[in-house]
């Protein structure tokens, strides 16, 4: 296919990339034939696919507007994609002016997109890192110049720790974040989890996965409770992501079948 203007001479156009599918599933225009095939392939396989991403927007959003309102100004998204509507800036400059986020990806599109959407807004930058090199994140100068690891920040690792292999060791790269944090800062996590699932949807899945650069590894809500080690959870805890703090009691309805359990958690102080 022709490369459109958007997409970095660098990247694979033929090779599925999730951050691109999670794009199509939200309704985007990022992604390309092989991100579609694999997409619907997904949504053959677990045909929740689309809400999963739509629930996991909204988590994102009611924890975004609920760390705003608790005084947090400063956010590191992790893993934030491809810029779509509902960013965490859009949402915590709406509530408070003077929020600073920094966006943290590797997919190299979701990084030139988000540097168009952002240029002007010098409460916003975007680098391009992975989650499994944490380190490298807190020590990056533009993640330091925005943001002042000596007041509350809030992590934000949504959607995107189920690309993280048990090899890679989850439990390490969230210490390491934790431990550069202060008093009153938060952790905002969700991803997929096999509660409930049958073995030949979990099996499915990550079979779909395996054809992209990130397979897919998917948690228990005890695995997932355990993430949030030296945190205090804000109530209702690590529950599927349309049961925390839902707007309605109708939005929280089958909350299962988005397929991701997601919470918050506090550090105390």
């Amino acid at each position: 296919m022709q490369r459109p203007d958007w997409a970095p001479e660098t990247i694979d156009i033929e090779r599925p990339s999730v951050a691109r599918m999670y794009d199509y599933y939200l309704g985007g225009s990022h992604n390309f034939a092989a991100d579609r095939a694999a997409a619907q392939a997904m949504v053959a396989a677990v045909p929740e696919a689309p809400l999963m991403a739509q629930a996991n927007r909204a988590f994102l959003r009611r924890a975004v507007h609920y760390l705003t309102g608790m005084g947090v100004r400063q956010f590191l998204d992790i893993g934030s994609g491809i810029p779509t509507v509902g960013n965490v800036h859009e949402i915590a400059q709406h509530d408070a002016a003077d929020s600073r986020v920094v966006y943290v990806d590797v997919d190299p599109v979701a990084v030139a997109h988000s540097r168009e959407i952002l240029a002007g807004d010098d409460r916003a930058v975007v680098v391009q890192e992975d989650l499994r090199n944490p380190e490298r994140i807190l020590a990056h100068p533009e993640v330091r110049g925005l943001l002042d690891f000596d007041q509350p920040v809030a992590v934000m690792v949504v959607a995107v720790l189920h690309f993280v292999s048990d090899e890679d060791d989850p439990a390490r790269i969230l210490r390491t974040l934790r431990d550069a944090l202060a008093p009153g800062s938060h952790l905002v996590l969700s991803q997929a989890s096999d509660d409930g699932r049958s073995e030949e949807e979990r099996a499915e899945a990550e079979r779909v996965y395996r054809r992209t650069d990130n397979p897919l590894w998917v948690r228990s809500r005890a695995e997932l409770t355990a993430f949030f080690d030296g945190f205090t959870l804000v109530e209702p805890g690590v529950v599927w992501v349309p049961q925390w703090r839902p707007e309605s009691p109708d939005s929280a309805e089958d909350a299962e079948r988005a397929v991701f359990m997601g919470g918050v958690g506090r550090l105390g102080g």
